[in-house]
């Protein structure tokens, strides 16, 4: 099995059971802060090599949900540089495998790049705390 260094946001929920399934697999896995790591433009680059800019933002951050920030209308260097002042837009878990790297959770790309062999384990990338009703979200400010 692999070590994986696994960038997560403490307290998400689905980082959590992201984590869980790895482990469970047999996977050494390395968690680190998303939040606290010290990020440049030239690293984040990495996890994003060709997906489009809007795949590489959190959507369940609060200033993309309200609309203040519009990951499909901004350019490469505008969205890192964005990211870089403000982690919690990151699109995660950003994972690191020798040298290869991926961001988000999609089970099926997950599944080939480690050869994880998942149950249906539902939507283990968008934010489950989200309701109706008022909530701290996992972006970790009170949504409306």
């Amino acid at each position: 099995m692999a070590v994986v260094v696994f960038y997560a946001k403490p307290g998400c929920v689905n980082n959590s059971r992201q984590h869980r399934l790895l482990v469970e697999m047999g996977h050494q896995v390395v968690v680190r802060d998303l939040l606290d790591e010290v990020w440049t433009p030239a690293r984040l680059q990495r996890f994003f090599a060709g997906l489009p800019v809007a795949e590489w933002f959190n959507t369940s951050a609060p200033r993309v949900r309200s609309g203040e920030v519009r990951p499909e209308d901004l350019e490469p260097d505008h969205a890192l540089a964005l990211m870089v002042r403000e982690p919690l837009l990151i699109r995660r878990p950003l994972m690191e495998k020798g040298g290869e790297t991926r961001v988000g959770f999609e089970p099926e790309q997950v599944k080939a790049w480690l050869g994880l062999d998942m149950a249906n384990d539902g939507d283990l990338e968008t934010c489950p705390r989200f309701s109706t009703a008022k909530h701290v979200a996992c972006g970790g400010q009170e949504a409306p």
